[in-house]
């Protein structure tokens, strides 16, 4: 007996512990069951993985030739590479030399002239395709560079431009005359800022603003303004979902410390809902809806196309279902739902993404477009939720304050583009602004299709992805032929393009025209020789390949 009782003992206090672990254990794996299979709902497997992978380049034999392809279509490739160059040579000569001394300087530019391309293919491009970073002007739907060639713009200046860059130099430029006489004072408000904030107020359906100097400031102050008034630590994000560079949003590669309050979970998924409906510990969830395009996947860029699989297709009725679903849980648990509409903006309705899709947020961030092309981030938010102080506790307060917050030239630009925003003329522009770019869209794949082109497109309204149907190891280099036909594209590519809404139909045939063209250069070049045999899963697996023999040394 005096051996039986200190057993029993111990196994009652072994069977409370895990009853009491079971819970967490259970908790844990429905965490772990709520992320997105891919790398993208991994942050911490995205980071290892990253570290892992070795650099190695394609050499003279290789480069041109890499999926198998014969040495005849290797060397017409080749003849169609250094015949691009010679035209990029001719063509850019002082923004191509503006360009290699400023990315000696400029940290930023020095990463995007690396990661144009997948990194087996950038030294050799970065040597003889290098383009030109410098404009001069722009008028219309196009863009002229320092070298005098004008082309189309589908950049749209990160999502900046909606409107057109007239428009926005219009609104620069009323707002400069109107702030002139204060000129950059700052601290005190400019008078305009009542207007603005009437108009936000409106516009957003909250009660309250701030204003910050980024979209990633505005980010960062509605998630801790909702982790102040939760009192709860966690946020959620949505896999591949970009919401600045700030590190609790950007947990995985990108990132050199790991974020560990954060909750990357797939997106359109009733697992995710189930952890929102169970864990006590999420203050909010951010949701992009450019993501809609692609979900749970990256912000597609050409420096990642080493294969056909690229997706892209936005379903409105599902995405509209997915975040009425979401507005109902987040309802249900006091989890504060932010809208990150920096990107979006009031480029797909007057009332931005809320509008769009009927679903009201808690809280909305905005920035890009909304100052009229000048910097800006913007918080909208329900009273509550605003507040930065306890009454019953004046030293627990939720600071946020920014030199160039409120500032009046911003403040005067942003009134120029709501006063135009707020004009029933001006709003005319969004009169089927849906069936317009989708028809676009269609008729750009219809051309594709009938000259026998793998490229296909899809679009969230007038924010457009390249897709590719045939599996080649070359897709990255359209952008470099597109460029040639006279087509600016921002530095990911065919990733995203851009368009600004004021292009019209003989705008949109002749940049049609140009991708149907650059498009059948390419071809005609071999770079989509194909023959029969090879898959984007061979593909990935020859990559594999190489980077296990270039790792231990094979």
């Amino acid at each position: 007996m005096e051996t039986t009782l200190p057993i029993l003992s111990m196994s009652v206090a072994a069977a409370a512990s895990a009853a009491a672990a079971f819970p967490k254990l259970k908790a844990r794996i429905e965490l772990s069951r709520a992320k997105h299979r891919s790398l993208a709902g991994h942050s911490k497997m995205s980071r290892r993985v990253a570290r892992l992978l070795p650099f190695y380049e394609y050499g003279e034999n290789d480069y041109f030739s890499c999926d198998g392809a014969p040495a005849n279509i290797a060397a017409q490739r080749k003849d169609g590479f250094f015949r691009l160059a010679r035209l990029y040579a001719e063509r850019y000569p002082k923004g191509r030399a503006m360009t290699k001394e400023a990315a000696e300087k400029i940290s930023d530019l020095n990463f995007t002239e690396s990661y144009r391309v997948p990194f087996q293919f950038s030294r050799l491009v970065r040597e003889h395709l290098g383009t030109s970073t410098f404009v001069e002007s722009s008028r219309g739907v196009t863009v002229t560079d320092v070298d005098g060639n004008t082309s189309y713009d589908l950049t749209g200046s990160y999502g900046v431009n909606i409107f057109g860059n007239d428009f926005y130099k219009e609104c620069i430029e009323g707002a400069e005359k109107r702030a002139h006489a204060l000129g950059p004072v700052l601290g005190p408000y400019h008078p305009v800022i009542l207007d603005n904030v009437t108009r936000l107020c409106r516009i957003s359906g909250l009660d309250e603003v701030s204003f910050h100097m980024s979209g990633t400031e505005a980010v960062m102050q509605a998630v801790r303004l909702a982790r102040y008034h939760t009192k709860r630590t966690h946020l959620v994000r949505f896999a591949g979902a970009y919401h600045g560079w700030w590190g609790d949003v950007q947990p995985g590669v990108g990132n050199p410390i790991p974020a560990h309050e954060t909750y990357t979970l797939a997106e359109m998924s009733e697992k995710t809902l189930h952890v929102l409906k169970t864990r006590k510990d999420i203050a909010c969830v951010l949701v992009n809806p450019l993501q809609g395009l692609h979900p749970n996947a990256n912000a597609p860029g050409d420096s990642s196309l080493v294969d056909s699989s690229r997706g892209g297709n936005f379903d409105r009725a599902a995405y509209t279902e997915w975040l009425k679903k979401l507005r109902e849980v987040c309802t249900e648990r006091g989890i504060v739902l932010i809208f990150d509409e920096v990107f979006v903006g009031f480029r797909l309705a007057a009332g931005g993404a809320q509008e769009y899709f009927g679903v009201r947020a808690d809280m909305v961030t905005y920035g890009k477009s909304l100052a009229g092309g000048l910097p800006v981030g913007v918080v909208c938010g329900k009273k509550e939720l605003m507040r930065r102080f306890r009454d019953d506790r004046p030293a627990d307060i939720c600071f946020a304050r920014g030199t160039f917050n409120s500032h009046p030239y911003v403040m005067t630009a942003m009134d120029e583009f709501l006063s135009r925003l707020a004009s029933p003329n001006f709003r005319a522009v969004y009169d089927g602004l849906e069936e317009t770019w989708n028809g676009r869209v269609q008729e750009l794949n219809r051309m594709m299709e009938s000259a026998e082109l793998p490229v296909r497109f899809a679009n969230f309204s007038s924010i457009w992805t390249v897709k590719y149907t045939t599996p080649s190891r070359y897709n990255w280099m359209l952008q470099y032929y597109l460029r040639a036909e006279g087509l600016a594209l921002s530095w990911v590519g065919t990733g995203r393009l851009i368009f600004s809404l004021n292009y019209t139909d003989a705008d949109f045939t002749e940049v049609a025209e140009r991708f149907v063209r650059a498009a059948e250069k390419m071809k005609a070049d071999g770079f989509w020789w194909h023959d029969g045999v090879l898959t984007n899963k061979n593909i990935k697996r020859q990559i594999l390949k190489e980077m296990l023999a270039k790792r231990f040394g094979r």
